[in-house]
């Protein structure tokens, strides 16, 4: 049997020059790494009770919902902005280069519910701290995030400190 890492194709100086760009679309395009990347990130949850899984637009719907399925929770999306049809609040993080604003419907998490985050990859960590601030707000208690992929060198994880954090494979740079 493959190793998930086996599935992750590395694209050399993509976007930029001295980037090696991990391309999780290599994963999921194949059965056996989508069931491997499922499996493996459920495993990282043993032991943990909660009551919803929250996944990150889009990367996160991909791997978040197929792990609620799996373990009879409830899925729900945090979405960019003014992509989600009822009463919203909202979060603004920094990009690279700029700003982004991710959203979540009011009612999606009830107060003292217990809530895993799911994205495909930490970077920076920006993007799921505004979601973890999202779920808070709500008044839900954010009990682990959970990564196929981390990026170490971007220190994303520090970005995160006060969370429990894990990711399936661990690439020492950017």
């Amino acid at each position: 049997m493959k190793k998930i890492e086996e599935y992750v194709r590395t694209i050399p100086d993509f976007p930029e020059p001295g980037i090696m760009f991990r391309d999780v679309t290599s994963v999921i395009q194949d059965p056996d790494g989508l069931k491997l990347a499922i499996d493996s990130m459920i495993r990282l949850l043993d032991g943990i009770d909660f009551d919803v899984v929250v996944g990150a637009e889009s990367r996160g719907f991909i791997f978040g919902a197929p792990i609620a399925y799996a373990l009879g929770k409830a899925f729900v999306p945090i979405r960019k902005k003014g992509k989600l049809p009822c009463e919203t609040i909202s979060a603004d993080y920094e990009l690279e280069y700029g700003h982004a604003t991710i959203e979540i419907h009011k009612d999606a998490i009830l107060p003292g519910q217990k809530v895993v985050v799911v994205d495909d990859l930490i970077a920076t960590g920006g993007t799921i701290e505004a979601g973890c601030k999202l779920v808070e707000e709500l008044g839900g208690e954010v009990v682990k995030i959970l990564f196929l992929m981390e990026l170490a060198g971007l220190k994303g994880r520090e970005k995160l400190a006060k969370y429990d954090v894990a990711s399936v494979i661990t690439y020492e740079g950017k």
